[in-house]
């Protein structure tokens, strides 16, 4: 019986306050790496930018939604390089399912906590063939990767 109570536990808190709110939480760290490293990234979602990498390799906390996210980094001498990266469900989420927690789950959809993006992301820029070129990061982005470069 005393290994029950733990289970019995969990289900209850995942019934009336999310599983993925507790395990996973609303927000998440992404690592961009680029080859090569200290380029400029940018995370963008809805058009606007949420987050900025100075120098690769690095991290930002963002809040998790159910919006894809784009990553564009650049660096001097090298074209334009993003990335999609797209926003899945997280295996909190089916703790919720499991449980039978209709309100846990209404809760974590809500919060963002039942989405998870690649928390480590890779991306190599190409070499430019003037290497002269020097790329800034936009101020918005909506994804339309040619319009970019």
């Amino acid at each position: 019986m005393i290994k029950i109570r733990p289970i019995l536990l969990l289900s209850l808190l995942c019934s009336t306050v999310g599983c993925a709110s507790i395990i996973d939480g609303t927000s998440q760290q992404i690592t961009v790496n680029t080859n090569p490293q200290g380029a400029t990234c940018g995370l963008y979602r809805k058009n606007e930018r949420i987050g900025t990498v100075e120098q690769t390799p690095g991290s930002v906390l963002v809040k998790k939604t159910k919006r894809d996210i784009w990553i564009e980094c650049v660096k001097d001498g090298y074209d334009v390089a993003t990335y999609k990266n797209h926003s899945g469900v997280a295996g909190a989420s089916f703790g919720n399912i499991a449980a039978g927690g209709l309100i846990g789950v209404a809760i974590d959809s809500a919060s963002g906590a039942d989405n998870k993006y690649d928390g480590t992301v890779n991306i190599t820029l190409p070499l430019a063939k003037d290497t002269t070129v020097k790329h800034a990061l936009p101020a918005m982005f909506d994804g339309n990767v040619s319009a970019q470069q």
